[in-house]
């Protein structure tokens, strides 16, 4: 299984723009293409329908050695043996997400992996601070996924670089198309949703972006 610190490519499987019965299928294409870490998105559905597409997708992601995230139930991470959860700025504190995705005794298995969305670099410093695995910055650019959510623009990936240690995955409204931008501004991981959702060859679009970012990050 990849730790964080080895994933670069964050792929969301978002119910939103992916039917649940096709969740399991768009998965395998993300997984077959080289996504780092996979997270379900479902913010509509209740919470056993989503432990249940859950499960399913677990089985996918599991034998690839890709970590499976999910969004806002930190409980479910037990139940279908998830490598984490992620919460939101509003959400659960990071503390309250770890205790509730406790997947085993101490010792067994690696501990939950605990992501927090940041919208600030004021922000990112205190989800490191309150222990964070890892967080989501942005949305960088105006996103569908974050309706009402204002863009931040690329000024800050700079700096919250330098201030924060855990990885950073810069989120919102990127593509391969403004790939370039987001990686000269001083990103070194990104999260991309409606890029590969969207995609009519999901594998060949993440392998472009891996390609991109390999590129890019080899770049003085």
């Amino acid at each position: 299984m990849k730790t964080i610190a080895d994933c670069h490519l964050y792929g969301i499987i978002d119910l939103g723009y992916v039917a649940p019965e096709a969740a399991a299928g768009v998965v395998a294409q993300m997984v077959e293409g080289g996504v780092d870490i996979i997270q379900l998105r479902a913010k509509d559905l209740p919470e056993e329908e989503i432990q249940e597409i859950g499960e399913s997708l677990v089985s996918i992601t599991e034998p690839a050695g890709v970590p499976f995230i999910i969004n806002d139930f930190p409980e479910i991470v037990p139940a279908i043996g998830a490598q984490g959860a992620h919460v939101g700025q509003d959400d659960r504190s990071v503390d309250d997400a770890r205790w509730r995705a406790g997947r085993a005794l101490a010792g067994e298995v690696p501990p939950a992996i605990i992501g927090k969305s940041t919208h600030s670099v004021e922000q990112a410093v205190a989800a490191e601070a309150d222990g964070a695995d890892y967080i989501g910055f942005g949305p960088l650019f105006a996103t569908p996924t974050k309706p009402g959510r204002p863009a931040i623009g690329l000024d800050d990936i700079r700096r919250v670089h330098e201030l924060v240690k855990i990885p950073i995955f810069c989120i919102g409204g990127i593509k391969l198309e403004n790939l370039a931008s987001v990686i000269a501004a001083g990103a070194r991981r990104v999260v991309i949703v409606s890029g590969i959702l969207q995609s009519p060859d999901i594998p060949h679009y993440i392998g472009d972006v891996r390609k991109t970012l390999e590129t890019l990050n080899k770049q003085p």
